[in-house]
This record gives C-alpha cells, structure tokens and sequence, in this order.
C-alpha cells in the first residue's frame, strides 16, 4: 500500500459491515417508501378510493407515519456510522492526513452508497408492490379491479425521499470533516449518549398526554365544527396530537431510565445502564418503532373490523332478498322472479311488494366562506331542500311485518335495527311536497323506527300518505320487494341471475349513485343550473360514476342507487367486490409492519457493535455466560416489548374510542365488538410474529457476542 487511497481501502475492507449497514438501511428505506408511494397513487387505488374520503385519509396518515420513521432510520443509520468510522479518521488526522484527502474518500464513498442504495430501492420498489400484490391476487382474491396499474409520478415521492438520503448524508458528512478537536474525533466512537435523571412521575404524566392527545386530536375537529362553525386546516387539526407524541415519548424515557418496577433496582443494573448511556438513540428508535406499530395495526384492523361489519350485517337480516326500483322501470315482476327460480331449483316462500312515493323535504343547508385559515359556514332552513323516500304505515308494516300506527299529522324516520345511524338519513322532517303537484304538508317528527334495510325511508299516516301522494308520476313513485328462499345458502345462481336482469332493464336515467338526489336535481335545473351530483358533474370531478357493464365493480355495488340487498349475493361476492380495499389496508399493514422489525432488528444488532468491549470486559471480570445471556435478553427485549406494548394499547384505545364515538347514539353496536374480537385475533397473530423476529435477533446477538443463547 503506498498511497492513502489505498490505506483508505484497507480500513474500508476491513470495516464493510459499517458500510454494509449503512446502505441496507438506506436502500431498505428508500425501497419500502417507494413500494407504498406506488400503491398509493396507482390508479387501481385512486379509482376505487373515494376522493376526500377517510380511506385516503388514512391512507395518507400512515403513509406520513412510514416517510418520518424511515427517515429518522435512515439518520439513525448515518449518524451510528459516521461515529464508529471516527475513530479511524481521527488517527489519520493525528498521522499527518490533511482534512481535503479525508473528504475526497468520504465523498468517493458516500456518492456510491447514497445514490447506489437509492437508485436500486427505488428501481426495486415498484416490483415490490407488484410482487406483493400479485401474491394476493394469487393465494388470497382476485378481481376485475385487482389489475395494479402505475402513476410514473409516484416515483416523484420516492425522489424525494432518496433527495432527503443523499442531502442528510452529506450534511452529516460535513459535519463530521469540519471537527477540529483530534482527542474528541477519535473518542467519538466510545461517548454515550446518556439521558439526564428522569423523575418517576414521568411515567404516569405520558399516559395521562398520551390519552389527552388522542382525545383531544379526535374530538377537537368535531368541537371546531360542529360548535365554532370552522372547517380548520388540517395542520390545526393535527396539532392536538401533539400531546400523544409527548406522551409516548415520556413513557418509553420512564421505560429506559426507571423502569417500572421499584423492586430490585439492582437486579439489571448492567443491562439498564447500558441502555441508558444510549438512551437518546434507543429512545428515538423505540419511538419510531412505536408510531409504526400504531399505524400498522390502524391499517391491518381495517379488513377484520369491515369483513366482522359486513358479515354480521348480511346475516342479521330479516330478509333475504329485497329490490326496488323507480315506478317508470320495467323491471321483473313476481311471476318473473318465480319462473327464474323455479330454472334455477330455488323455492320463494314469501313475497311482500309495496308502493312508496319521493316526496321533497325541508332542512337546513350550509353557507360556506373561506376565510384563508379554514372555512367558516352559517346555516340557513327552507322548506323545500332535498328528497326522501316515504312510506304508509300500512305499506311499511306489510314489508317489515312490525305493526306501527302513525298519528295523522305525524312522521317517523327509520334509522337501522339498533337506533343508530342517523346521519345517514336525512334527519326529521317537518314540511313535505309533492314534486308533481306542489301539495305540501307539515308534519312532526316522532321517535324513528328500527329497520336497517330501509334506513334513511320515512313513515307517514295512512291517510295524510294518501292525501300528499295524489297525482304523482310514475317518476316520483317507487316499488318495494321483499321475499325470502327455502334454501337461501344455495340460492346464489338464482340471486346473480336476478340480479344481473335488474341491471338490464334498469333504464340509462336511473345510472345513478346514491348521492344522487332527485328533488335537489329537479330544483337545479327549476333555477337552470347544474346540478352539482348530476352524471355529468360528477364525472367532470373524477368522482365514482355508476356504469352497466361495470355491474361487478365495488363502486357499483357500493354506490348505485338501485343497488338490491341479496343476502347470499353479499356475503358470497363481498371479499371480490371490497378486494381493493381489503388488499390495500393489509399492504400498508405489511409494509409498516417490515419497517418495524428491520429497525428492532438494525437497532439491536448495534448492541454487539457498540457493546462488545464491555461484555468482554464483564466476561473478564468473571461474568458468567447465563449472566450476560440474561444482560443480553434484557436490553433486546426492552427494544421489542416495550414499543410493542406502547403503540399496541394507545392505537388500542384510540380505535375503541373511534368506535364509540362514531356510535349514534355513543356506544358500541353488536358488529363493532365482533369486529374488535377479530382484530384482537390479528394482535395475537402479529404478536406472535414480533416474538420469533426477537428469538431470532437474539440469537444473533449473542452469536456476534460468542454468548452462548
């Protein structure tokens, strides 16, 4: 070796497992980020996402979640190299070495890492998500909508991510070559990063923050409109999560510094106080793990609490078939629906038709001013705003089989089997009108009726019904079918085939979603504007637009209009009609769920690399192997359980507390406890997993240690 490069080489040869961390931190961050942006702006996604709905939101949320813990990984990563790699530099200064040799090598180095494990994460990204997602669409579901398609500007987010590597390596770089003090550089590698006394209390006070925040972060956007009339910016709202973050943060300073048990302070004492001289790095990296944890389970609760939802949902029905459809549709009658059951062996045991009518209701609408910080919205009532479907009572007990009586004058909305769900229905209902005739009525709102299956209908008197109904049209009236099958379990041929011949003779001016209002519509074009839900509007705004020939499309079957309630068409149909959906949450779950055990895996790999001259100096002062075992197992374990628990229980109660909260009235419905037993099978499952990825990280320690496990 005659040349300081070639010095440099040597060292470098000898060290590549510093090298090798580095940039398998940096190409597994850049390639998981890069995997979830191409998921996340596939139009196979965008498409079946509704824009501005909670499913983006949350996709969003966790996607911000991955992007800030891959990059304090990444930091991690390069700060923990550029410390072990100080002690080298320091004596090649104290050789003589000028500061411009060092960076030239550092710089050399660096621009083969950065961009090598940048460019090969982002190139391998995109086949990732395919890869993974193929592998669903393979041993798990399959569909019309599963095909993944890519945005090439996804790989924007992804530029920027690998942007933030390069910059952040090379300031760090900077950095480390501007040190002057030649003693500090080469000690570098030997300082502890130790956490000043933390005060018991501070256990406890995070738990109180952390609960605050996510109850403050939770309720406070509500607070803002429903109260100060203030749709606020999304960063106010965000800000009430802050005291969460503090929170947690106190809680794992406690869990490193103190510990939670007063007993045997002494017992680990080697393993704690090796924790503690390197609390501000553990502390960072149990936070990180923790945010990913939560927001993995947020994103793998998902298909469980939508799948136990939906199933319950089909199954508690009364009945097993119902369908309606606009008076001036052709659509099967009840000697057609016989004929096509008896070629498909299916046996109807009761039938209940009834007419409806859509009337126009009053109500209150919002008037919105943007105010540069927000939106602000006053409310203004008339009398004619929106329409709704209405029953007789008569009518409503033939299709139910309850037995209500209507007052005259009176009108009962219906909400679902357990009170709840009032905010989609329209609300009471004070003042009605015939659309065809302009006859109106007022009446008074009494308390709802119980029916999921015609949630959102009304129910008015007999005869205050018959008065408010004379001379409508056809295009104001409505038909209702209620029956049941002898064998609803084989009757799925006989519901396709049904269903597929309402869809066919349903004419192109009921091609509508649920949004659709006919009455609002009817009014726009009395004012001759646009309405803002007309076929055209919507489709102009990238919204969902139903389409015939997409009759099998989750849109479609969440979104027509006219869509029937099949009891077995559901439930055999609903994994390929919601599989987008499913699919997506379980890849964000898993892509959340990888980042955790790399880091947990990185992180406590660092133990044998920054410890290992003090379990050598133990194992000299007599330290037994069991002893250093134990030394070992404690600080791992605290790097794996104690995130685990912290982000497992807080994203715990913070879905419970979701769930409760979006109960009308608060509480919990009998398919959200089903839901929430099913997503604790997913806790145990993943649990189990997080513990072979520790047996396994501990053995690899103790190997690197030469402790026998």
């Amino acid at each position: 070796m005659k040349t300081f490069s070639e010095v440099y080489a040597a060292l470098r040869r000898k060290d590549r497992g510093q090298y090798g961390l580095l940039a398998g931190c940096c190409f597994f961050s850049v390639l998981l980020i890069t995997a979830y942006a191409c998921m996340m702006r596939s139009p196979t996604i965008l498409t079946i996402l509704p824009e501005g709905g909670d499913s983006r939101k949350q996709v969003m949320m966790v996607f911000v979640l991955a992007v800030i813990g891959c990059a304090v990984f990444t930091t991690y990563a390069a700060g923990l190299f550029f410390r072990q790699k100080s002690r080298a530099t320091g004596v090649f200064l104290a050789l003589g070495a000028s500061r411009g040799q060092l960076r030239r090598e550092l710089v050399k180095e660096l621009t083969l890492i950065a961009f090598g494990s940048c460019a090969a994460g982002a190139a391998l990204g995109a086949p990732l998500a395919w890869a993974v997602w193929q592998g669903f669409r393979t041993f798990l579901v399959d569909s019309q909508e599963m095909p993944l398609l890519f945005d090439p500007q996804a790989y924007l987010l992804a530029l920027a991510f690998s942007a933030y590597v390069v910059v952040m390596l090379f300031a760090l770089a900077a950095r480390f070559i501007r040190r002057t003090n030649i003693i500090d550089i080469v000690q570098e590698s030997h300082k502890s990063e130790p956490i000043r006394a933390v005060p018991r209390w501070y256990g406890p006070a995070g738990i109180v923050l952390a609960l605050a925040g996510a109850l403050l972060g939770y309720l406070m956007p509500t607070f803002f409109v429903k109260v100060l009339h203030w749709y606020a910016p999304g960063a106010v709202d965000a800000l009430f999560y802050l005291p969460a973050l503090a929170g947690m943060y106190m809680i794992l300073l406690h869990t490193v510094v103190n510990g939670w048990r007063r007993k045997n302070q002494y017992r680990h004492i080697i393993s704690r106080s090796m924790m503690k001289f390197q609390g501000r790095q553990t502390v960072r990296n149990m936070l990180v793990m923790t945010l990913l944890i939560a927001g993995a389970y947020f994103a793998s609760f998902y298909s469980p609490m939508l799948s136990s939802s939906s199933e319950n949902t089909y199954a508690s029905r009364p009945i097993d078939f119902e369908y309606h459809w606009r008076a001036d549709q052709s659509l099967p009658q009840r000697d057609e629906v016989q004929a096509l059951a008896e070629e498909t062996n299916v046996e109807i045991v009761s039938w209940a038709q009834q007419g409806a009518a859509v009337l126009g209701k009053d109500g209150t609408y919002s008037i919105e001013t943007d105010t540069g910080f927000g939106t602000t919205y006053t409310t203004a009532y008339t009398e004619l705003l929106q329409g709704a479907t209405f029953f007789s009572e008569s009518a409503y007990n033939a299709l139910t089989g309850q037995d209500v009586d209507i007052p005259a004058g009176a009108c009962a909305n219906i909400l679902d089997d357990e009170g709840g769900s009032g905010y989609l229905s329209g609300g009471d209902a004070t003042h009605l009108t015939n659309m065809a005739t302009g006859a109106t009525l007022d009446v008074t709102p009494i308390e709802p009726l119980w029916y999921t299956m015609l949630l959102g209908c009304y129910v008015l008197d007999d005869t205050d019904y018959a008065a408010l109904t004379e001379g409508l049209t056809d295009v104001w009236r409505e038909e209702y079918v209620f029956f049941d099958v002898a064998d609803v379990e084989n009757s799925y041929p006989f519901a396709k085939a049904l269903f597929d011949e309402i869809v066919d003779r349903s004419g192109p001016e009921v091609e509508v979603g649920d949004y659709y209002d006919d009455v609002a519509a009817a009014l726009a074009a009395q004012a001759g504007e646009v309405y803002d839900y007309s076929p055209e509007a919507v489709a102009s705004r990238g919204l969902f637009t139903p389409d015939y020939s997409d009759r099998d499309s989750s849109g479609f079957r969440n979104y027509w209009k006219y869509m029937p309630q099949f009891r077995i068409l559901d439930q055999n149909d609903f994994v390929t009609t919601m599989a987008v959906f499913l699919m997506l949450f379980i890849f964000i779950a898993i892509v959340c769920f990888a980042a955790v055990i790399v880091i947990a895996f990185t992180r406590c790999m660092t133990i044998a690399l920054v410890n290992a001259r003090v379990y050598d100096d133990l194992r000299h002062l007599g330290a037994s192997n069991g002893y250093l075992f134990h030394s070992v197992r404690g600080q791992i374990g605290r790097v794996f359980l104690v995130p685990a628990l912290v982000g497992t229980g807080l994203i715990w109660i913070f879905y419970m507390m979701i769930l409760y909260f979006n109960g009308d009235p608060l509480g919990f419905t009998h398919s959200e406890l089903a839901g929430m037993g099913a997503c604790l099978a997913v806790v145990a499952a993943v649990s189990a997993l997080l513990y072979l990825v520790y047996r396994v990280t501990l053995r690899s320690v103790c190997r690197a240690l030469h402790i026998h496990s």
